[in-house]
């Protein structure tokens, strides 16, 4: 039935494209004939060309309202005859969907997992980087309270010395040359 009522569409669609050409040769050749006959003629095609706009708007009206009829039909058919089709399919695109969500949580935990991990290994290195700094200072000092030790003994012994040395030279009256 709605193949039915296509082809009468499709049909009553190509007549008034026909009308619509045969109208536009009568202009033309009324176009060509003497002023008298030809305002009488060019009346009755502007006429004939609002009756044809008319007739295409109807036609155009009742073609929309077809297909959206034909429209809601094949919706209502499919509609019917897909729900259980249509069901499972939304059921297994949610089902992979889940799926889906379900992995990248695993992954994301995963992932929270190992920043823990690698947190907790840089917290110790960390530990172990600052207790090696401790030792280092507390090296870096004894050495250098070991390397004062004798320069203070030597200040102590270069003292007497070198008063002893002033001395010697001032008796002299030289200079000392370091």
């Amino acid at each position: 039935m709605r193949k039915q009522k296509r082809q009468k569409f499709s049909e009553i669609k190509a007549g008034l494209d026909d009308a619509e050409s045969l109208i536009r040769k009568m202009d033309l050749e009324a176009r060509s004939l003497q002023p008298n006959v030809k305002a009488v003629l060019l009346a009755k095609l502007r006429e004939y060309k609002s009756d044809l706009n008319n007739l295409k708007s109807e036609h155009k009206r009742l073609a929309s309202a077809n297909s959206n009829q034909a429209a809601r039909d094949d919706l209502l058919e499919s509609g019917m005859a897909d729900a259980m089709s249509v069901s499972a399919n939304q059921r297994g695109r949610l089902m992979m969907s889940t799926e889906r969500l379900n992995e990248s949580s695993d992954r994301i935990k995963e992932s929270r997992r190992t920043m823990l991990e690698t947190e907790e290994l840089g917290v110790s290195i960390l530990q172990d980087l600052h207790q090696q700094r401790q030792s280092l200072l507390h090296a870096n000092d004894t050495v250098f309270l070991l390397l004062k030790v004798p320069y203070r003994l030597h200040l102590l012994t270069g003292k007497f010395e070198g008063k002893d040395e002033r001395k010697r030279l001032m008796r002299k009256g030289g200079r000392k040359n370091k």
